[in-house]
């Protein structure tokens, strides 16, 4: 068992030591990670109500392609969205990537799981550091809100309102709501951090 960034990796899977504060510095992003394809990616906590394990969901009758299908989280229906289908990207080949996670987002107003190969950790990264999206190869440009360099990683920040367009975020929403049991939920940095830690421990 080890200890990085307030991050503990065990053989059940990472989980988080402590629950990492708000940041109380203006220009400060406090973000989750993960991996796709062997590229990192990030995307703000604030968005992430929860992490996962990856389930097999239920298939869902003329869903687009890159809906896996919808899952039961403690009696909401949510819809969840393969991120490699999403963006284009081949099937993962082992075996770890393909049983992966899911990182639970609020998108547009819609709570959707994002299925994605592995997650790493929550960090800081300071807004100096964040740069305007390249063009990119492997992930379409408008799914990207910026890169972001730290030490010698660069991340991929992804805005999660645009990885589905307003048509697709009212179809998903009236899904839910014809199955909605729960209320909604606020989120703030420390109660994301605590749902993420609680999530994956």
């Amino acid at each position: 068992m080890s200890f990085k960034h307030g991050f503990r990796t065990s053989a059940r899977g990472p989980a988080f030591a402590t629950a990492p504060e708000p940041s109380q510095q203006a220009g400060v992003r406090q973000l989750v990670t993960f991996h796709l394809d062997g590229e990192e990616f990030a995307v703000e906590i604030l968005k992430v109500q929860e992490i996962i394990r990856r389930i097999d969901p239920t298939r869902v009758p003329n869903a687009p392609d890159f809906v896996d299908g919808v899952i039961n989280l403690r009696g909401k229906v949510v819809p969840v969205i393969c991120l490699r289908k999403r963006f284009g990207l081949p099937a993962p080949e082992n075996t770890a990537a393909a049983m992966g996670r899911i990182v639970v987002v609020e998108v547009g107003g819609t709570v959707a799981g994002l299925a994605v190969d592995s997650v790493s950790e929550v960090l800081r990264l300071p807004e100096d550091t964040v740069e305007p999206p390249p063009r990119l190869a492997k992930v379409d440009r408008d799914y990207v809100c910026g890169v972001g360099k730290l030490q010698d990683r660069l991340l991929i920040l992804l805005d999660v309102d645009r990885i589905l367009s307003e048509a697709e975020k009212s179809a998903l929403s009236g899904k839910e709501a014809a199955r909605e049991t729960s209320a909604p939920v606020v989120n703030t940095p420390v109660n994301a951090a605590q749902n993420i830690a609680m999530s994956v421990a």
